[in-house]
């Protein structure tokens, strides 16, 4: 709590608010902000979050006001955008930003490549013309394209601080400004096109970061779409179309077939079918009669409805669920960038030991001998490798993934899916295929499988049902021809009825009289049986179930083999849950959990030590997926669950899953091995470039070999990253 707050606390309620942020380019520069505003009078709370560039403050309106926290933000140079009415303010954010990185990357480019070949052109050296050419191209690309690393170390040197922008600003700026002076003073070792790439490079992997991060911050979006704009309700005896924030609770409500229920409540009048796999993950609608509690975001199949409004606003479960993915996006710590970190210390430790180079030099030699060494110690500590080492790594990583089909959002995914050793499975859509189809057929009383089929099947013909539209599938898949159907009849919550070739059939829930070994055996494998009725007559039963993905069990054991721990969590029934599970070969398993459940027992594991990944493709699964380390979802999931992931696995295959944790751990060994790589060349070049070997050798190294050395390095560690490109193909599916 801030000093302000712990002065007494006023009687006003606090208040919390989201401030929209631009301007930031890294997660250094969200915890200069976080820490900014946790400072000031009145605030009990800061939290920023980098992936949706905005800031979560809780403060006491007694003590300050929005103003105050808009002017502390703006104070170390980053904007707050203002919305307009109606506007999603996230998502004009990350349009700015991306479209203003875009355009610097383009320029950067345009120039950057013609100062590289002029670099590489024969006898180019002689020419002093043509250092001026080069330095003319080479002031867009510092000045313009390369400003945001300049202003960025800028305000980290006011707030004394550093960060990557002060790795990038001291080593193109080094380069370029060393070769300034050698072209004014009519000389010809300039490095121009390393200033002119440095930038052009880290401005690439910047771009394809921030697509990657405005990915995360859809969800909420397309969650809110859910929910109709309107609700039908009963006012005065008429039926009212209003909109839905006018609905209030103890409304009466009335949702047609096909139509989505707009808020919670009770069911009055009416039988249906309404389907909640946004709400359970249950690809099976569930039956709805008086009493029964019916929520918003759901969709009505096919009898009308009338149900008494309990819950509105944001109080519906709908809405609960999108608050739940924003706590759990907002509460996920960043991933400790470790080339900021060792930055701040690199940086002033390169700066020292280049000005002790000087001034020691400067005492036993002339000026311009001192400056050499000066300045081949600042381009040699050019942070080119320990900028490269991860980026480079983290977009052939993710190359690799994506031609695998297994989209990461950049580097936190990877560096979080490396240290994963926990994984959650949703059942439906995940571990099975999340449609219902036909598995067994048992005939009874001297009716023959065929025939039971048959009749179920032309009795179902013209049902709206899903459980009957997968019967009628059935049996064209096995080309049964259908009997004449006539006087059909749908039963609310038992069946449907017709007279097929002159029978009475009937098609709906066991009764009581017919249980037998064989309906238990479906029961037992968590299959809903259907019972076939024919003139009164007991002919048989169907067997429906969600069937297990085929590659699920060879998916689990890749899983375990890799030491990671299994878990199965649903929604659906304990007998169902169970009998997947046995299936798929996994031990521990959770059933009958609704999606603040899920979340809650990522929390559980998590609190634990577990680093969690959670993998599923409904909406339900949402929040879970936010709040886990890493989110995966199944690519023939819905559109909510992909971009509440980290990891999407665009072919479905739950082999995905273990190949998108072999890809992050073998990118992580890379990247350590190019910051081990990074290191040990500043560690040796430095002081040879300090010049501690003159002495005795009478060597000097000067800017241009201190440049080759810094290019080598960068190219090793640009190889080395490469190598993922030949990553096992056994890890990932083809």
């Amino acid at each position: 709590m801030s000093a302000g707050l712990s002065a007494g606390l006023s009687a006003a309620k606090p208040e919390r608010i989201d401030l929209p942020i631009s301007g930031m380019s890294c997660a250094a520069c969200a915890r200069a902000i976080e820490k900014r505003l946790a400072a000031t009078a009145g605030v009990g709370s800061a939290q920023v979050n980098f992936a949706t560039s905005t800031a979560t403050v809780e403060f006491d309106p007694a003590y300050t006001a929005v103003r105050n926290l808009v002017g502390a933000i703006e104070e170390l140079g980053y904007g707050v955008l203002q919305p307009a009415e109606g506007e999603d303010v996230e998502e004009r954010t990350r349009e700015q930003e991306y479209g203003e990185l875009k355009r610097r990357l383009w320029l950067a480019a345009s120039f950057a490549v013609p100062v590289v070949v002029l670099g590489m052109w024969p006898g180019f050296m002689r020419v002093a013309a043509m250092t001026w050419i080069q330095l003319v191209l080479t002031v867009p690309v510092v000045f313009y394209a390369g400003a945001p690393f300049y202003k960025g170390a800028w305000n980290s040197l006011r707030h004394r601080s550093a960060n990557m922008n002060t790795l990038i600003a001291l080593g193109t700026g080094s380069a370029f400004l060393y070769s300034l002076a050698v072209t004014v003073r009519g000389g010809h070792e300039v490095y121009y096109e390393a200033a002119a790439v440095i930038v052009t490079l880290i401005l690439s992997g910047r771009l394809l970061e921030a697509r990657a991060r405005g990915k995360a911050s859809e969800a909420i979006r397309h969650l809110r779409e859910l929910q109709p704009k309107t609700a039908r309700v009963v006012r005065d005896g008429v039926d009212r179309e209003i909109p839905i924030e006018q609905v209030r609770v103890g409304d009466l409500v009335v949702v047609r077939p096909g139509e989505k229920v707009p808020v919670d409540g009770s069911v009055r009048e009416g039988d249906s079918a309404v389907d909640e796999s946004m709400l359970t993950g249950e690809s099976l609608p569930v039956d709805k009669k008086p009493g029964d509690a019916v929520y918003g975001g759901t969709i009505n199949r096919s009898g009308s409805l009338r149900f008494e409004a309990r819950k509105v606003g944001p109080a519906t479960t709908l809405r609960q669920i999108i608050e739940l993915v924003r706590q759990a996006q907002g509460s996920r710590a960043p991933v400790a960038r470790l080339a900021d970190v060792v930055s701040g210390y690199f940086t002033v430790g390169v700066l020292v030991i280049a000005t002790v180079t000087f001034f020691v030099w400067l005492a036993f030699a002339p000026l311009s001998f001192a400056l050499v060494n000066f300045v081949a110690v600042l381009i040699i500590a050019c942070p080119c490798a320990l900028g490269l080492a991860t980026p480079t790594a983290i977009m052939v990583g993710t190359g690799r993934g994506a031609e695998s089909g297994i989209l990461i959002k950049g580097g936190e995914a990877l560096e979080a899916a490396y240290h994963i050793d926990t994984v959650i499975l949703d059942k439906t859509g995940t571990i099975t295929t999340g449609q219902p189809r036909v598995t067994d057929v048992i005939a009874m009383n001297g009716y023959s499988e065929a025939e039971v089929m048959r009749l179920a099947a032309s009795a179902e013909r013209y049902s709206e049902h899903p459980l009957g539209r997968t019967i009628s599938e059935h049996a064209q898949t096995l080309a049964i021809a259908l009997g004449d159907s006539i006087g059909f009849r749908a039963l609310a919550g038992h069946g449907v009825e017709a007279r097929v070739d002159g029978h009475e059939v009937t098609v709906g829930k066991i009764s009581g009289s017919q249980r037998s070994p064989e309906m238990e055996r479906l029961a037992g494998e968590g299959k809903t049986a259907v019972s076939v009725m024919v003139d009164g007559q007991f002919a048989g039963a169907i067997g429906i179930a969600d069937t297990l993905r085929p590659e699920a069990a060879a998916a689990v054991r890749r899983l375990d083999d890799m030491g990671v721990e299994v878990w199965m969590i649903t929604g659906d029934n304990r007998r169902s849950a169970e009998h997947a599970a046995r299936q798929a070969g996994i031990r521990l398993v959770l059933a009958e959990v609704l999606p603040d459940g899920k979340v809650a027992e990522v929390r559980r594991l998590q609190a634990g030590g577990k680093k969690v990944a959670m993998v599923g493709d409904g909406i339900n699964d949402a929040p879970a997926l936010a709040q886990a380390d890493v989110g995966i979802a199944i690519g023939t999931g819905t559109d909510i669950a992909k971009e509440a992931a980290s990891i999407t696995l665009m072919r479905g295959d739950l082999n995905g899953v273990p190949a998108a944790l072999e890809l992050a751990r073998q990118t992580m060994r890379v990247i350590r091995q190019n910051l081990f790589l990074a290191f040990a060349y500043n560690t040796i070049g430095i002081p040879i470039a300090a010049g501690v070997l003159y002495p005795f050798t009478g060597w000097l190294l000067s800017p241009v070999l201190a440049s080759a050395a810094m290019a080598l390095s960068s190219l090793t560690v640009v190889t080395n990253s490469l190598r993922l490109r030949r990553a096992d193909g056994t890890a990932l599916p083809e």
